[in-house]
């Protein structure tokens, strides 16, 4: 597993003040905006709402900028490190399922293949 695919990043290229609430909305899989709006709501009616500013602050100054090439990922490779950041067993249960599978394919195959099926191999000699 790479660590760098599973740390808290700062997204500063859909940041719209430091980039806090895009790195968290990144990091989770949740959209920007539903970030957003919930650190507003949670800031002005939680009871614990004024340290949600300093703690926004001190979050932009301690995490680093999401690197490069992170930015280019496809839609399909970040949301297996989203699950995996969430779930690091299951997405690896989910991985060892998937080659096994394609794995008993691939027998399958070699075994129709190398079976004495004459048809198949006077298709496959015409091929040549």
């Amino acid at each position: 597993m790479s660590a760098r695919h599973t740390g808290f990043y700062l997204d500063k290229q859909n940041a719209r003040f430091l980039g806090v609430c895009a790195g968290v909305a990144d990091y989770t899989g949740w959209t920007p905006f539903a970030v957003r709006v919930g650190f507003v709501i949670l800031s002005f009616f939680l009871a614990m709402g004024h340290l949600l500013i300093p703690a926004y602050f001190i979050t932009a100054w301690l995490a680093s900028p999401k690197p490069r090439e992170l930015y280019g990922l496809d839609a399909e490779e970040t949301k297996f490190w989203q699950d995996v950041r969430r779930s690091p067993r299951t997405t690896t249960r989910d991985v060892r399922s998937k080659f096994r599978d394609i794995d008993r394919r691939m027998a399958d195959v070699e075994t129709h293949y190398t079976s004495g099926n004459s048809r198949l191999s006077s298709e496959i000699d015409s091929l040549k």
